[in-house]
């Protein structure tokens, strides 16, 4: 699936949005809400939040469905996010997703705690990513646009796994991202 408007964004979640999240109890959809809510709560901007919302959907377009890191796989689900999004977000979106990898092994090589505190699949998924950022890659990464914001976003991940957890609807989600969106409205041309 290519992802050229708000209403594909759409279409992704409710086609693929009630796939397991990586066997954290939750759903794709749940995840993408409660990360969306987690940066709204914390007062983010209206690109942030719609990076934590829309950061996991490369998972989504996986075509197997399943947990590749469970396979030993890094389905490398930054990149294929960023890149379905750099079509309709500007920089201060795309960038977060995009490194928010980067940002969960920053946070593993800053914080000794940190590591600890990451779910199963996240720390198995850690180990296929790359493991912790040595002193020079996390010299480079912090000195990268969005780097602060990637490392919020992770922390919104992983706290983006509880079940049952209240949450606004896809519908609020979408509206923020459509605030956000370079093209008109978000809509297909």
């Amino acid at each position: 699936m290519k992802i050229h408007s708000i209403e594909d964004i759409e279409q992704l979640f409710l086609d693929a949005g009630h796939v397991a999240y990586a066997g954290e109890g939750i759903n794709q959809l749940e995840h993408a809400l409660q990360c969306g809510q987690l940066a709204e709560q914390a007062g983010a901007s209206a690109s942030l939040i719609t990076a934590a919302f829309l950061h996991d959907i490369g998972h989504m377009l996986n075509p197997k469905g399943d947990t590749p890191s469970a396979r030993g796989i890094d389905d490398q689900h930054q990149f294929i996010a960023s890149h379905q999004l750099k079509s309709l977000f500007q920089q201060d979106v795309v960038a977060p997703v995009h490194l928010h990898v980067l940002g969960k092994r920053a946070l593993c090589a800053i914080e000794v705690e940190y590591y600890g505190s990451l779910s199963p699949d996240s720390k198995r998924s850690m180990a296929l990513q790359g493991g912790p950022l040595s002193a020079r890659e996390l010299e480079k990464f912090l000195a990268m646009p969005y780097a602060e914001d990637a490392m919020a976003l992770r922390r919104w991940d992983d706290l983006a796994k509880t079940p049952n957890r209240q949450t606004p609807a896809l519908d609020h989600f979408l509206q923020i991202a459509r605030s956000v969106c370079v093209t008109p409205s978000g809509l297909n041309q």
